[in-house]
C-alpha cells in the first residue's frame, strides 16, 4: 500500500482550506484520511499553517510520500519561517478605546448606548405651557406667603 502525505480541499468556492492529511494513494482527493496532521489556509494574510510535525516526521519515516506542496510546508514549519498573524482587539477594548478618545466615560455606566432625546413637540404648544406655568406661579406664590405666615403664628 502506497501511502501519501497530501492536501484535502475543504471550504467554500473560491475560499478553500485544506488539511493535511496521511492517506492510501489510491484514494480519492477528499476521501477517507488515514490520519489528519495538521491545517493550512492559505487565504488568510499571513497564511495558517498548522502541521503536527512530530507526526508527519513518523510518517515520512514509515515511507509515506508528500506532495509538492506538502513538502513545502513542511519544509517551510521545520525550518521555523513561519509567519504568524497579530492577535486581533477586541470589540470590546475597541470600544472602550473610542470612548476614551471620545472624551471620558459613559455617564449612565452601563455598557449599552445612551438613550435617545426625544422629539422637541410643535412651538405652539410650548408658549402655551409657559404661560400656563406663569400664571400657576402667580396664584401659588400668594398662597404659599399665607401658609408660612400661619405656621409661624402657631408657632
Amino acid at each position: 500500500m502506497a501511502v501519501k502525505i497530501r492536501l484535502k480541499r475543504m471550504g467554500k468556492i473560491r475560499a478553500p482550506y485544506y488539511r493535511v492529511v496521511v492517506m492510501d494513494s489510491r484514494t480519492k482527493r477528499d476521501g477517507r484520511a488515514i490520519e489528519e496532521i495538521g491545517k493550512y489556509h492559505p487565504t488568510e494574510q499571513p497564511s495558517l499553517i498548522d502541521i503536527d510535525i512530530e507526526r508527519a516526521h513518523y510518517w515520512l519515516g514509515q515511507g509515506a510520500q508528500p506532495t509538492e506542496a506538502v513538502a513545502a510546508l513542511i519544509k517551510i514549519v521545520d525550518e521555523g519561517k513561519l509567519q504568524t498573524k497579530e492577535p486581533k482587539t477586541s470589540k470590546k477594548d475597541l470600544y472602550e478605546a473610542a470612548v476614551a478618545a471620545a472624551g471620558g466615560k459613559n455617564d449612565a455606566g452601563t455598557d449599552g448606548p445612551t438613550p435617545r432625546k426625544k422629539a422637541a413637540k410643535k412651538a405652539e404648544p410650548k408658549a402655551e405651557a409657559k404661560a400656563d406655568e406663569k400664571a400657576d406661579e402667580k396664584t401659588e406664590a400668594p398662597a404659599e406667603a399665607a401658609a408660612d405666615e400661619a405656621a409661624k403664628a402657631e408657632a
